[in-house]
């Protein structure tokens, strides 16, 4: 059997200064919020052959939280991904944009920009957001079911603008004097529950085709929102079994909705803390990690399922029936979703759950050790069907990205995982297995 390319993308929301990372003297976290600390991070990662760069975005900040880190970086991802694209040549560039504020015309513009100044390497991961709603004059943040239906009509109105005036509409006609064909630039008339959109947009498309689609839901509105319209999904997949079974739904609603199951392609984030040796990169974990404050994680535990643990043994057995509501509120569905299938499937101790990444704002899997540790823990997971790539987030110190780009991607290309080459220019041809294999 051909085994499909694994698909790498590096998150620029640069991993490895969270925690105490950004403590060290090498962390060059004055330079967090320059184009040259950003630029070298591109040109690395190009270098070694990865697919994308993926830029998250908050659009909210507690200020309290910045006492003990810089959180997340304060560029705007559209800005800092146009400015990347005139360092760079060949890797593509992922923006993160919410549907919940602003317009789709406006987006779609932006977007389309992007793609544009690239040279046909631009995607958007599709956000409905968790906070901000008073940022945008809005008192309270929509329900889930709220945002999502926006979300859906948002998505449609931003493909169709992308269509509204096509690159075969530009005759480019000198002779006779003709720029454009005017009936081939068309209004889309959008009307809808929450979107009134005229149109044309103001961009003619490219010939490569529309910027590539990602999402990184994994709640059950999620996981169907993706499967319609995702060419990637950035997924939460903490462990093997849960990986599994996100896939296979996503593949499964994929087809329901009248696509290929192979169209969607999930991306768990890979926590990484590297060295030479396994000891090596379990001290820079547990630097990285020592101020972990476990009241902090009795409190995720009583907002994800409404437990209070505070007064339980450490060895105690955490059962389904000591959980809250599971349609109860909760600031992130699917980091609530996860721990409680967590619970209903192995009935773990609270030291256990205390543990979990999901607690501590995070579902991401996790490697502490060896560049050939990571590689093994990679093609395990995307062998088991549980993955087709990931998103990498390197953790602790800029050797743990070193180490990933200079020695785990050349090792999985050396086992044929991955390409030693780009075989394309655009973030599209990246992702189709004929141009990556």
């Amino acid at each position: 059997m051909t085994r499909r390319p694994i698909c790498i993308g590096l998150s620029l929301a640069a991993t490895w200064l969270a925690g105490d990372g950004w403590r060290r003297p090498d962390s060059r976290v004055e330079d967090l919020h320059t184009l040259g600390f950003h630029a070298d991070v591109a040109r690395r990662a190009e270098a070694a052959r990865l697919d994308f760069l993926f830029r998250p975005d908050a659009l909210w900040v507690d200020p309290q939280t910045l006492a003990s880190g810089p959180g997340f970086s304060s560029l705007d991802p559209m800005v800092l991904l146009a400015s990347l694209a005139a360092c760079t040549s060949r890797i593509g560039l992922v923006a993160t944009a919410s549907t919940t504020f602003g317009a789709p015309w406006t987006l779609a513009r932006q977007l389309l920009s992007l793609h544009h100044l690239s040279g046909g390497r631009a995607g958007w991961n599709i956000v409905t957001s968790l906070d901000g709603a008073r940022n945008f004059g809005q008192a309270a943040m929509p329900d889930s079911r709220e945002r999502y239906a926006r979300a859906l009509e948002f998505t449609d109105v931003v493909r169709r603008l992308w269509d509204s005036y096509p690159h075969h509409a530009l005759p480019l006609d000198r002779e006779r004097g003709r720029y454009a064909d005017p009936a081939r630039v068309r209004p889309i008339d959008h009307a809808g529950p929450v979107f009134d959109v005229q149109g044309p947009l103001n961009l003619p498309s490219l010939p490569c085709g529309a910027p590539p689609l990602f999402q990184a839901g994994a709640s059950e509105r999620g996981r169907d929102f993706a499967a319609r319209v995702a060419d990637g999904v950035f997924a939460a997949s903490p462990d093997v079994a849960a990986g599994i079974e996100l896939r296979q739904d996503l593949r499964r609603r994929a087809v329901g909705h009248g696509r290929d199951a192979d169209a969607i392609r999930v991306l768990p984030g890979l926590s990484l803390f590297l060295g030479e040796t396994t000891d090596e990169a379990r001290d820079l974990y547990r630097d990285t990690h020592a101020r972990h404050d476990r009241a902090r994680a009795i409190a995720g535990l009583r907002d994800l399922l409404g437990l209070d643990a505070a007064a339980l043994p450490p060895d105690r057995r955490i059962a389904p029936d000591m959980l809250a509501d599971p349609a109860r509120p909760v600031r992130s569905r699917t980091h609530a979703d996860l721990l409680r299938r967590l619970v209903e499937r192995e009935r773990p101790t609270l030291r256990t759950l205390l543990a979990r990444p999901e607690v501590a704002g995070s579902a991401h899997w996790r490697v502490v050790g060896t560049p050939r540790d990571a590689v093994a823990a990679i093609v395990e997971r995307v062998d088991a069907g549980a993955a087709d790539g990931l998103i990498a987030l390197p953790g602790g110190a800029d050797r743990s990205l070193r180490l990933f780009l200079d020695e785990v991607v050349p090792m999985l290309a050396e086992g044929g995982r991955f390409r030693r080459e780009y075989a394309g220019t655009t973030l599209r041809e990246h992702l189709e297995p004929a141009q990556r294999a």
